[in-house]
């Protein structure tokens, strides 16, 4: 995984509400996507391919159409790298909080 590509596709809002339309429903084509934002076809087509060189985005051909896949790999690839080490300490204390203002309770 390219972590620059890929923090640099997500730094875009852009890119960012394409994720989250093909969260919404995946397997989407260009013109799909297209109505669902107020941009134009040539900038959504240029974030599709950012976001795709970033391996975040996937795309399948049916017939004439081409169908654009959320890939959730590189997002989990980031938490595990930049998020779940700092969230580990942080429910630790909370947990360990939770047990000693239970024990203290009258």
């Amino acid at each position: 995984m390219d972590d620059n590509k890929v923090f640099k596709a997500l730094a875009d809002p852009s890119r960012r509400k394409l994720l989250d339309a093909l969260c919404e429903r995946n397997g989407q084509t260009l013109g799909q996507l297209c109505e669902t934002l107020d941009m134009q076809r040539q900038s959504v087509t240029q974030h599709l391919g950012l976001l795709e060189d970033a391996n975040l985005i996937s795309t399948a051909r049916r017939g004439r159409e081409k169908l654009h896949f959320i890939n959730p790999v590189p997002l989990y690839e980031v938490y595990e790298r930049w998020i779940r080490k700092f969230e580990e300490s942080r429910l630790s204390l909370l947990h360990d909080l939770k047990h000693e203002l239970e024990r203290s309770k009258p």
